[in-house]
């Protein structure tokens, strides 16, 4: 599933991607986190991976997950802000666990990633494979891991989120393809702002920017 530059500038302006600006002060304004041998911002509990994609999903569907690949890229100011904001959240970063093996790639790097389809290219490769032009970017699979032989993940993907989204929304859309709500007719903002209104509706706090 591909997003145009049209659809990105519309998530733009609903208000689901932050601005560049806005992304660097409050990144700054938060603590360091982690980073890994390639100077990527990380998470203790992203999935150590042999990087064959379908063995991958393989392994999250015996585990009732799905599987989140994410591209990230030194010295992005958007993929800060999605650590020390997102995945520091302790209810965003249980939701993710309990669901999904999320394994981390680098958009310049050298691994080797065997896709979906048996190609075996390094993640530099990978990613001019899957149209991956912003960071993050994250790719959403889900089983069964048989459905997805002889495809590459570019277009196997069941959903992709481009770029920095807010709390709220960025944790909405593991929930929306946990649910399998992206085959449901309306598309993501219909779903997330039903979303948004039943949360209200039991008392629960939404900030939605």
């Amino acid at each position: 599933m591909r997003h145009t530059r049209r659809e990105m500038l519309s998530l733009t302006g609903a208000g689901l991607l932050l601005p560049l600006a806005s992304a660097v002060v409050e990144a700054t304004e938060k603590p360091e986190p982690q980073r890994n041998d390639d100077g990527l911002y990380t998470q203790p509990w992203f999935h150590e991976s042999f990087l064959d994609l379908k063995d991958d999903l393989a392994e999250a569907e015996k585990s009732g997950k799905s599987l989140a690949i994410l591209f990230e890229q030194r010295g992005c100011p958007y993929c800060k802000e999605t650590h020390v904001t997102n995945l520091s959240d302790p209810e965003i970063a249980a939701y993710i666990q309990k669901h999904f093996l999320v394994i981390q790639l680098n958009l310049h790097g050298a691994r080797t990633v065997t896709d979906f389809d048996g190609a075996a290219l390094e993640e530099r490769a990978l990613a001019r494979r899957w149209g991956v032009n912003f960071t993050p970017t994250i790719f959403y699979f889900v089983p069964p891991s048989d459905a997805l032989a002889g495809k590459d993940g570019g277009s196997a993907a069941a959903w992709k989120l481009i770029g920095y989204w807010k709390p709220f929304h960025f944790h909405s859309t593991f929930v929306y393809v946990h649910e399998r709500a992206y085959k449901e007719p309306g598309g993501f903002q219909k779903w997330l702002g039903e979303r948004a209104e039943k949360l209200r509706a039991e008392g629960k706090g939404v900030r939605l920017w």
